[in-house]
């Protein structure tokens, strides 16, 4: 199965976690341990040891990691050169586990840029954000707007690999990806930005409060590198929306908003 560890990389895992002993076809006795089965139990050990692969370059300290992203994401002229500095970045240790990092989709040029959380088990398999049901849901949420990725809206997420499990990214995670991100948005340079789903959203704007409070209420977001704060919605997810179908009233309300501030901006 894709994701899963061949038997050396688990058992590098094992000897990464102290594990130093495996259990062989008779049993020992650890109170009458012989010199013959000490032998016996570290040649194991060390003919197991022999033939594993090199051992994966470690992760980067979390400090480390992050002056490094830093300094990787302001260095990035282009979206190109952002891509491959994200591809080089070792200080995640996400991008072990996951298939393939994802960065982005949709037309780069786009004045509407939609960010998301993370990439799920579809994303990670196909290289692109929002493919899975929740990805089906966004598309046709955009379209009934007048908006799709084929051609005016761009879209990406906070995190660029899959978190195991499809579960929600920590804290030191979502801090080692914001460099990347924030340079993300200022080379596209949207007039309009939405912030899909609480993680975003509460990431991007640096609040603790939820989704439901800050959903549908326009808020300014900038950085340092922005020359000016850009107008940005956060809206539910499409992944609690199919699990919540009685919020999709409050959504499509979002969703003209959308609308609206995109006309009034001649952007549709």
């Amino acid at each position: 199965m894709e994701g899963m560890l061949s038997p050396a990389q688990l058992l590098q895992f094992y000897l990464d976690c102290g594990v130093d002993e495996l259990l062989g076809e008779d049993s020992i006795n650890r109170f009458e341990l012989t010199e013959t089965a000490v032998g016996a139990l570290s040649a194991t050990v060390m003919q197991t040891t022999a033939a594993l692969p090199p051992a994966l370059p470690p992760v980067t300290g979390t400090i480390e990691a992050l002056g490094d992203a830093r300094e990787r994401a302001r260095g990035a002229a282009s979206l190109d050169e952002l891509r491959a500095c994200l591809e080089d970045f070792k200080g995640i240790a996400l991008r072990r586990t996951a298939t393939q990092m994802v960065f982005a989709d949709g037309v780069p040029s786009a004045k509407i840029m939609l960010v998301g959380e993370a990439p799920g088990g579809d994303e990670d398999r196909i290289g692109r954000p929002f493919v899975g049901l929740s990805g089906q849901l966004l598309d046709r949420m955009l379209e009934s707007i007048g908006l799709s990725r084929q051609s005016n809206v761009y879209i990406t997420n906070v995190i660029n690999w899959r978190p195991p499990g499809n579960r929600a990214p920590s804290d030191s995670e979502i801090a080692l990806s914001l460099p990347f991100i924030e340079r993300h948005i200022e080379l596209v340079n949207p007039s309009l930005l939405v912030f899909v789903g609480g993680v975003a959203a509460k990431a991007l704007l640096q609040t603790s409060n939820g989704i439901t409070r800050l959903r549908g209420r326009w808020v300014d977001y900038k950085t340092d590198g922005m020359a000016a704060a850009v107008p940005a919605l956060p809206l539910f997810h499409p992944a609690y929306l199919l699990r919540s179908p009685a919020q999709k009233g409050l959504a499509w309300a979002d969703l003209l908003q959308l609308r609206d501030r995109a006309r009034a901006l001649n952007i549709l």
